[in-house]
């Protein structure tokens, strides 16, 4: 028999742990961004934190995508694949048709399309997310060489870089598209029954079918909109560098998985937040400009996300763990 108290104990010490890891991401960030302060006297200037913004607005974008999918207990190794694909399709429409809204249009669609297909795949040939975006990857980044004939798409209408480049008074464009796609994945998430239906999926798979989920058609849209949310990224993607770049993405997908971890997110499913997620792209973005500050050799970044997903799983795992007993 457990001692009289060891309940309400056991209770505070798990909502103690749950507001620790939820302010772990924003306690983190705000330290890095100090070190960085002192360490570099480049860091604070406009310049440098406009340049910041434009750099994280793609893996950011991706991630927003990506936090749906880890928090139904799926993952999508072939967002890198698809940013390209999409990237490459909307180019050539722009060069072929000189409309840069259609380009961009597009761009979106062969994004959602692909996300569309990895939902499919898993739902009805039940094969796991991790085998089947896998498998995608693959088979999206060879069709976007042989589209391109491994070239870059070239001669984009000049209009087109005010989408990865321009402002809105002293705030970078980008800026602006990246705040309307996290408020829209925020609403979807706590606001409507596609996010209700995404944490009971990634809860418990089994519990939400017995519960009358259409998890079939509820998987197939949040791939869905994962795919529509790597597009856009892939349009902007193409906007900085003014090409169409067939090996564009390449290793994002581990980029964006690190951001939502970072953030809160469990791969094991049934948590992640948008505001958790944007934080760990940001944190990602500001080890990455501050190692070119610092004149860090920058292959050391892939060794420090990777470390940092490690660790963050590690004690994502201890946590439950330590709460299951």
């Amino acid at each position: 028999m457990r001692p009289w108290g060891t309940d309400g104990g056991d209770e505070f010490m798990r909502n103690r742990s749950q507001a620790i890891q939820r302010l772990l991401p924003f306690i983190s960030l705000a330290l890095l961004f100090v070190v960085l302060s002192i360490a570099s006297p480049y860091f604070l200037t406009a310049t440098n934190l406009s340049s910041v913004i434009r750099q994280t607005a793609v893996i950011n974008i991706m991630a927003l995508g990506m936090t749906l999918v880890i928090v139904s207990g799926g993952i999508d190794l072939s967002v890198g694949s698809i940013l390209a694909f999409s990237g490459v399709i909307g180019t050539m429409t722009m060069v072929g048709t000189g409309s840069v809204p259609l380009g961009i249009g597009v761009g979106i669609v062969c994004g959602t399309l692909w996300g569309c297909a990895n939902g499919l795949m898993i739902s009805m040939l039940r094969i796991p997310p991790f085998i089947v975006t896998l498998g995608t990857l693959g088979i999206v980044r060879g069709l976007t060489l042989v589209i391109s004939g491994g070239l870059p798409v070239v001669g984009l209408p000049k209009e087109h870089g005010f989408l990865g480049e321009g402002t809105i008074g002293p705030a970078p464009f980008v800026l602006v598209v990246l705040v309307g796609c996290a408020v829209l994945t925020h609403f979807a998430l706590h606001g409507t029954k596609l996010g209700r239906y995404t944490y009971a999926i990634g809860s418990n798979e089994a519990a939400a079918v017995y519960a009358g989920i259409p998890v079939a058609r509820y998987k197939v849209a949040i791939y869905a909109i994962c795919g529509l949310l790597t597009g856009v990224a892939g349009m902007i993607e193409t906007s900085r560098l003014m090409t169409g770049q067939p090996t564009a993405g390449v290793s994002y997908e581990l980029q964006v998985i690190a951001a939502v971890v970072i953030g809160g997110g469990s791969l094991t499913g049934g948590a992640g937040t948008v505001i958790g997620t944007l934080i760990g792209a940001f944190i990602m973005g500001l080890l990455s400009n501050g190692s070119d500050l610092l004149g860090v050799n920058p292959y050391w970044q892939q060794v420090i996300i990777g470390a940092i997903i490690i660790l963050a799983v590690a004690l994502d795992e201890a946590r439950k763990r330590r709460f299951s007993t």
